[in-house]
């Protein structure tokens, strides 16, 4: 009886684990940059991001706002009951505030999408945010907005 001869090193097959090639023999896939390179951080994260050097900035005249949660949504909702809808066509808010209750922090919201269509580069865009945040914060304290940061409206 001839028994079948073992495969011999060289012989073509598929190779054990998970590392594949694509299927013009580039080499491995992989992501397009690094998880540290500000390339790989979502809209969603740059933008919590610009909320957050606001925050930082402003807390540095203010260490009451240690004690407030700065929070960023996608979109403002919709409150039925409103007579309006909470919002019209011609305004949507682009943030918001919650009063402190029931053990609760008061909190100040900034809207996403409504801030990122309104603006065009980075730079614009974190000028917006942190007049929105300055508007929130100075809403929360009872202040005008020049009073919670001084340098409202130069930009």
């Amino acid at each position: 009886m001839d028994t079948p001869a073992p495969p011999s090193p060289a012989a073509p097959g598929p190779r054990p684990g998970p590392r594949r090639r694509d299927r013009h023999g580039r080499g491995m896939r992989g992501p397009v940059a690094p998880p540290q390179v500000p390339l790989s951080a979502s809209r969603a994260e740059v933008f919590a991001d610009l909320v957050q050097d606001s925050v930082e900035r402003l807390e540095r005249r203010w260490t009451q706002l240690a004690e407030i949660d700065f929070l960023v949504l996608e979109v403002p909702r919709l409150d039925p009951s409103a007579a309006d809808g909470g919002w019209s066509d011609d305004s949507v808010p682009l943030g918001g505030i919650v009063p402190a209750r029931e053990g609760r922090p008061a909190r100040v919201v900034v809207y996403r999408r409504p801030v990122e269509i309104r603006t065009k580069g980075r730079d614009e865009r974190a000028a917006l945010v942190h007049e929105v945040v300055v508007e929130q914060v100075a809403e929360l304290l009872g202040l005008t907005p020049e009073t919670v940061d001084p340098r409202y409206g130069e930009d």
